[in-house]
């Protein structure tokens, strides 16, 4: 039990320990969607160029 809000946020002397490992947690849960978004538009762009590729291989064989 915490008599405080001071005490609450002192976490004991574990405060430094709970408090980053609550930060990491939400930088990465906030930078995840955005890495897989860049991966996605990165894979999108290559397979249309692989596509676009063939194509014009195929357009100028005939």
């Amino acid at each position: 039990m915490w008599n405080s809000p001071a005490e609450f946020f002192a976490m004991e002397g574990y405060a430094l320990y709970v408090w980053s490992s609550f930060g990491v947690c939400a930088l990465v849960l906030l930078l995840e969607p955005l890495a897989v978004r860049a991966r996605h538009k990165l894979i999108v762009r290559r397979f249309q160029r692989e596509v676009m590729a063939e194509w014009f291989d195929q357009k100028g064989g005939k």
